[in-house]
């Protein structure tokens, strides 16, 4: 376990009003869908992080639309204590593909979700209620 928390960013990401999720590659929750997301890596923003971690996992160039909010439960990752930034993103461009960490994507209703890893339910519950 880690003696201080590991830090990282997640996206809510809307395209033609259903979110995109990603199904994940390696454990933990290895073929769970999750929001694109990832470790902030040392002299990075965590802006410019989820914004690097979206491209790699699904191929759009995305901008920063709103900080969402900050979880940092200690049992939120099976790793160790994560503290996540999440983050709505808007889409500039690009070509929706799994790369990276992601096995594949999927668009879904913000009323049919599929069970998600982490505690990527309560950020898209979180999301649909401010919206």
């Amino acid at each position: 376990m880690r003696e201080s928390p590991a830090l990282t960013v997640d996206a809510v990401i809307l395209v033609k009003g259903r979110i995109l999720l990603v199904r994940r590659r390696n454990p933990p929750f290895q073929g769970s869908y999750a929001l694109p997301g990832g470790f902030v890596e040392r002299g990075e923003t965590v802006e410019a992080a989820v914004v690097r971690e979206t491209e790699e996992e699904t191929g759009l160039r995305t901008g920063v639309r709103r900080l969402l909010g900050v979880y940092s439960e200690p049992d939120r990752d099976p790793r160790g204590h994560t503290v996540t930034v999440a983050f709505e993103l808007e889409v500039l461009g690009g070509e929706m593909r799994a790369g990276d960490d992601a096995s594949g994507l999927k668009l879904f209703g913000l009323n049919d979700l599929p069970e998600l890893a982490f505690d990527h339910g309560r950020i898209i519950s979180d999301f649909v209620r401010r919206k």
